[in-house]
């Protein structure tokens, strides 16, 4: 079935194989005797409305070719249309299949080495926001209404594990109602007008960033789908709970959150209002709660969300989260400190 949906994007299929490892949709490489392409299904459990990610997306290409600016060197990838001119191809009403296209010579990270990668993936997120700070929120979908909007999530959880029959874990239960209270940090600042609404990525977790092979510079930023309306804590703060996060002990590298924070502010610093930096903080610590809690409710769920190996995988997943949460609290004046001296330079 694979190469019969690719034939709608092109005729001269050469080869098909899985790309990348994502929780969500499924994606494939697709070598043509032209220029290879990406192909991918979108999963419309989580998406119900795939149309509107396909227009997310041209309205976000057609802003990135307006812009002239030399020092953006973020590539965006281009959605690509079918033979029959439509920007994406439907399986008997039910999968949804879309292109894009395929960088060359470059690839995506699942651990951080060294500062330098960091340190790109900072500089990357920052090129990102600065490159639609311009471009209207307004214009764009709410793909995925509540969507880091982590009070829904809690609300969401409340109802689940009062209808569940799953047995609780009693540390993933505890750690929820003890910190609970945190959930809404960002989303009263936005009700307060501290914070304002702009465009989003979503979800800028390491693997989200190819970094070209040569030069070892991210080049772009992709899985675009959940490209938004939003507060861009919710990116950084998410950027640093995947780039930060030493998955062997569940600590944060405060090391790695200055290089990272220092060069993504090089690029949207200028940009920052005070409030933007006295919540850069509630941030880091609030994402990790957040995933935390998806994935510790999809758990209970029987996992109907995220992709899982075995049952418990999402349990084991929420437990890691709510360690490195943890952690985070207990640097909350190092990591303070350091947002406060950025913030004077």
């Amino acid at each position: 079935m694979i190469n019969s949906v690719a034939q709608q994007f092109s005729t001269s299929i050469i080869r098909i194989e899985s790309l990348g490892n994502g929780l969500i949709n499924d994606t494939y490489l697709v070598s043509t005797e032209a220029k290879p392409f990406v192909l991918q299904r979108i999963n419309k459990q989580v998406f119900p409305q795939p149309e509107q990610i396909m227009a997310n997306l041209m309205v976000l290409n057609q802003h990135v070719e307006q812009i002239s600016d030399e020092k953006i060197t973020l590539t965006i990838p281009q959605l690509l249309p079918t033979l029959a001119n439509n920007s994406f191809f439907c399986v008997e009403q039910d999968d949804v299949w879309r292109a894009l296209s395929y960088i060359d010579n470059t690839e995506s990270l699942e651990t951080i080495s060294n500062h330098t990668q960091v340190g790109q993936v900072g500089y990357a997120l920052g090129q990102f926001h600065r490159l639609t700070y311009g471009l209207d929120s307004a214009k764009l979908h709410d793909t995925l209404p509540g969507f880091h909007i982590t009070p829904g999530y809690l609300q969401h959880y409340q109802q689940v594990k009062t209808s569940t029959k799953i047995s609780e874990d009693n540390c993933c239960a505890d750690f929820i109602a003890r910190y609970q209270p945190i959930a809404g940090d960002l989303e009263t600042a936005k009700a307060q007008g501290l914070l304002m609404e702009r465009v989003i990525h979503g979800d800028p977790k390491l693997n989200n960033f190819l970094f070209d092979k040569t030069s070892q510079h991210v080049v772009s930023l992709i899985d675009l789908d959940t490209v938004k309306p939003g507060l861009i804590h919710y990116d950084l703060g998410d950027c640093m709970r995947s780039c930060c996060h030493n998955t062997s002990t569940d600590r944060f590298d405060l090391e790695l959150c200055q290089v990272l924070l220092t060069r993504y502010l090089s690029e949207m610093g200028e940009l920052f209002s005070a409030y933007d930096y006295q919540f850069v903080y509630p941030a880091i610590r609030l994402l990790p709660f957040e995933l935390g809690l998806r994935f510790y409710t999809d758990y209970l769920e029987g996992n109907r969300y995220f992709k899982v190996v075995d049952s418990d995988e999402n349990l084991r997943r929420a437990t890691g989260q709510f360690r490195l949460c943890a952690n985070i609290i207990t640097q909350e004046r190092k990591i303070k400190t350091l947002i406060n001296q950025m913030a004077l330079m």
